[in-house]
């Protein structure tokens, strides 16, 4: 669905209490959006010190923290019963897997949807989740650099090799490749930082349920964004609760391309009539 210049997709909190995404990924497709996108978590320690971004504490906003399903057999499995929709991360934590196991994994789901696969990464709040997977708190940027730049080569080169801190491997094969280049998106704060690090290392940003002031940030991204000599513009996918035409258009014109919105996932009618009433409430339907 494109509505005021501005794709509209869906994001679902997966779990194993929602409708599950083979299920649930039809009935996306079928109201005429345009993405799909899932989480991840691969575990919560008990015991945290690192605070909720949205809390400040270290209590959690939803159980389903808890019991996140994995994101690439959730998006495998919407690949298979969907034949237009993007299948995507908002957002994945790929310094919790092997970048070369997990390069192959997303590889093959993206070869199984036929290319309609990107990839939303991010940094990591639960640094004790990260620590649990090895992941020094302090350079989890630039390892999350290392294994875009691994995991690229592994997609692109006919005999791929990495050297760095976190990844290295000589000279190897791996198929599939993506057909074309795999769009990365970083989901972050709206800091310079953070958008300094997007120019470098990827090629758009998905906003957090904590951002304000979207049209401002899609500037200041763009303007630091040619800042780093990038062509183009950069893929800015903001994160909405309730359908505004006028926000919508706003966006559009700031340079925002696509809005998600959440979908009640607590049974299959649910999920159905939200799906029509947000489809009437953004724009005509294309079918």
């Amino acid at each position: 669905m494109i509505t005021q210049g501005v794709r509209v997709g869906i994001v679902q909190f997966t779990s194993d209490r929602g409708v599950p995404p083979h299920l649930i990924a039809p009935l996306i497709e079928a109201a005429g959006f345009a993405s799909y996108f899932v989480p991840e978590h691969g575990h919560i320690p008990t015991r945290r010190d690192a605070a909720h971004p949205g809390t400040g504490t270290a209590e959690l906003p939803d159980d389903r923290y808890l019991r996140t399903l994995d994101p690439w057999t959730s998006l495998a499995a919407a690949a298979a019963v969907t034949e237009r929709i993007e299948l995507s991360t908002a957002v994945a934590l790929p310094v919790q897997s092997d970048p070369i196991t997990l390069a192959k994994t997303i590889a093959t789901v993206d070869h199984l949807a036929g290319g309609r696969v990107a990839l939303g990464v991010g940094f990591g709040w639960n640094l004790d989740e990260l620590a649990d997977h090895g992941v020094p708190a302090g350079r989890r940027r630039t390892m999350l650099r290392e294994y875009l730049e691994a995991m690229r080569a592994l997609w692109r080169d006919e005999e791929a090799a990495y050297d760095g801190d976190f990844v290295s491997f000589g000279p190897s094969w791996t198929w599939p490749k993506p057909p074309g280049a795999l769009p990365v998106l970083v989901g972050a704060g709206a800091t310079d930082k953070n958008f300094t690090w997007i120019a470098k290392n990827a090629d758009g940003w998905i906003t957090t349920p904590r951002d304000r002031g979207i049209t401002s940030a899609a500037a200041r991204l763009q303007e630091i964004w040619r800042e780093h000599g990038r062509a183009g513009s950069p893929r800015i996918v903001a994160l909405d609760s309730v359908p505004d035409g006028d926000r919508l258009a706003r966006w559009g014109a700031a340079g925002v391309t696509d809005v998600l919105f959440p979908v009640d996932d607590s049974s299959v009618e649910a999920a159905t009539g939200y799906l029509e009433r947000l489809a009437t409430a953004v724009g005509p339907v294309p079918r």
